[in-house]
């Protein structure tokens, strides 16, 4: 029976959903320790919602009709649109940590943005596939590309959700100049992020308190700069080699969100240098094959979503990493098939779908 798809890149998914789920369910055991955590819920939560509706859906994606895909990405776009906005409804909208960024929809919770990142990125694909010889036209370019942008980074805004608007941004840009974007466009982007980015600053007080972290983390160790602080001694206690798969200590009482944002400091503490630099190495190869299936694409539009979706991973995984290395500001992002949090990975397994989907109509 011929596989449709990419073999390779399928092994890859499998590798990152199987280390993800035991990584997963290492750090999670740190929720025993906490008042009121529930491992089993959390653990049901992803394996069930996450692991079998997310395989379901990778299946899904991958077999329906290209074309169909094609034709749809508007209408997807838009639901995920008005899913998003559903967040500020009076009885659906969960509010928590300063943010309303979740669906209760009473047996579970649901985070819209995951699927809005989707809905992004096929409705720039298909915005720009044939449009790719008029994007020298700022008419028929730029500012129609600016005025896709504004909808969703809006709405993530609002929750607020800085983090995925910022991802939103930096991958419909590296969607545009890859469609054949001139690279004069770059320099007015540049500006408008830099004053969107100044003017987030000015309202969020959350944001510039992280910048202020990001750069003295030992300024406030016990406070906001507690969770860099903890998850600096978490791997660098780990070593080359690690405690042991299930002997972390920082998960138990001193790591933030073991299981979620800080799951990949669990990780290097338990498997060191080593395990660290394997994981990061897993998502490099799994983004590169995506770049790769999307080069060899026969159609713009397969190969546009392809790039972006593969851009989401590699970028949304580095900026998890680089935040528990002290390198880049918390951001708040979750490590793609590993942090907790069913909406997520099912989100991220149909971006992989589609990815396949894209892979077996490439050039032969």
């Amino acid at each position: 029976m011929k596989f449709s798809g990419d073999r390779i890149f399928f092994t890859l998914v499998l590798g990152l959903v199987f280390a993800g789920f035991a990584i997963f369910s290492s750090a999670a055991l740190g929720l025993l320790a906490r008042e009121n955590a529930s491992i089993s819920k959390d653990i049901l939560f992803q394996s069930g919602l996450g692991l079998g509706f997310g395989f379901i859906a990778l299946l899904a994606a991958r077999s329906i009709s290209f074309s169909f895909i094609k034709r749809s990405s508007p209408y997807i776009y838009v639901l995920t649109i008005l899913f998003t906005a559903l967040v500020f409804v009076s009885g659906l909208g969960i509010h928590a940590g300063g943010a309303t960024r979740w669906i209760d929809l009473g047996f579970a919770t649901v985070q819209p943005a995951e699927f809005l990142k989707i809905g992004f990125v096929l409705m720039l694909a298909w915005w720009l596939s044939p449009r790719a010889r008029q994007l020298t036209d700022k008419k028929m370019g730029l500012f129609p590309f600016i005025a896709i942008l504004i909808v969703p980074i809006f709405l993530l805004l609002a929750q607020p959700n800085t983090s995925t608007a910022i991802l939103l941004l930096l991958v419909g840009t590296v969607m545009y100049f890859a469609a054949g974007a001139p690279l004069r466009d770059f320099g007015i982007l540049a500006i408008l992020a830099i004053v969107a980015f100044g003017i987030v600053i000015s309202i969020r007080p959350y944001a510039l308190e992280r910048l202020k972290t990001f750069i003295d983390p030992s300024a406030n160790s016990l406070t906001s700069g507690y969770q860099i602080q903890q998850s600096l001694i978490a791997v660098g206690s780990g070593g080359l080699l690690g405690r042991g798969f299930g002997q972390s200590v920082e998960k138990f009482n001193y790591l933030p969100d073991p299981s979620g944002d800080s799951v990949f400091a669990v990780f290097a503490e338990e498997t060191g240098f080593i395990g660290a630099i394997l994981i990061v190495s897993l998502f490099l190869a799994l983004s590169a094959r995506g770049i790769v299936i999307a080069g060899r694409s026969n159609d713009l539009f397969g190969g546009l979503i392809a790039l972006g979706f593969s851009f989401i991973i590699i970028l949304q995984a580095f900026t998890n990493i680089g935040a528990m290395l002290g390198i880049i500001p918390l951001t708040g992002l979750p490590l793609p098939f590993i942090s907790h949090g069913g909406t997520a990975l099912m989100a991220v397994l149909l971006m992989c779908g589609l990815i396949l989907n894209v892979a077996s109509h490439r050039k032969t």
